[in-house]
């Protein structure tokens, strides 16, 4: 994989706590360097990581919940150009599990967006989410 960026954002909602919102996106993906930015409703919080190795941790949950086919679907459904964009439950990642989600509606808090770019996004899907049968 040449060039990877994993761009990861989230609202922290005035009744949720900043520590608890980058617990989740730690879960999920490790020591990303985060900052929380001011918004109209509360904050976001904001992070990029470069390079495939940012999302080990990431794959090994999906192998780990044993979700790779259902995530293979997504991925590859969530895949434009050299984008993949997609949005994970924030309470789900919280308790250290990968639950994929809508953009709004599913989740009362917001859900984390994560936004991969690459070169190859059919290969990086395939190293994240191999087939298992």
């Amino acid at each position: 994989m040449d060039e990877v960026t994993v761009n990861v954002e989230a609202d922290v909602n005035l009744t949720e706590s900043e520590e608890k919102v980058k617990k989740a996106v730690y879960n999920l993906f490790g020591n990303l360097s985060i900052e929380i930015q001011p918004s109209h409703k509360g904050s976001v919080l904001k992070a990029e990581a470069k390079g495939q190795e940012a999302l080990i941790k990431f794959r090994d949950l999906l192998r780990q919940d044993r979700i790779r086919d259902a995530a293979r679907k997504v991925l590859f459904e969530a895949m434009h150009g050299q984008t993949i964009s997609f949005y994970l439950n924030k309470q789900a990642a919280f308790a250290g599990h990968v639950s994929f989600s809508e953009a709004e509606a599913e989740s009362p808090l917001g859900p984390i967006k994560v936004t991969i770019k690459c070169d190859d996004p059919r290969r990086l899907i395939e190293w994240l989410a191999p087939r298992t049968a």
